[in-house]
């Protein structure tokens, strides 16, 4: 009977962990529709804004830029600041930065042409 209870609590052990791994997927599917919605209302008002800034808005675009500053600040409300450190936005790294040594820093030869080549 031992062994029956040892297979027993391992089945049980990975049922939980199985569990829990589900719930943490079902936030992350979660929290990624939530922030593309917010990019889709950051694009609409961005699209109200530039329409009203080029002189092309409708009557309500007012109304509109209102409303969709109030479903961002609910937004906000609900999941925090947008454009957050945690956000999917670039971010500079090792491989964004420039090279530290460069052709034009190299001492050039004498029979060596522009750009650095050698034939």
């Amino acid at each position: 009977m031992a062994l029956f209870d040892k297979v027993k609590e391992q089945a049980n052990q990975l049922a939980q962990k199985a569990q829990e791994a589900g719930k943490a997927g079902q936030a992350k599917v979660q929290d990624a529709q939530s922030k593309r919605k917010a990019d889709g209302i950051l694009r609409q008002l961005g699209a109200a804004y530039y329409a009203q800034r080029s002189g092309t808005a409708g009557s309500d675009n007012n109304a509109e830029i209102d409303r969709l500053i109030g479903e961002l600040k609910t937004y906000e409300a609900e999941h925090g600041p947008i454009g957050g450190a945690d956000d999917d936005a670039p971010s500079s790294s090792a491989s964004d930065a420039a090279p530290t040594s460069s052709a034009a820093e190299a001492p050039k030869d004498a029979d060596t042409p522009e750009g650095g080549f050698k034939l």
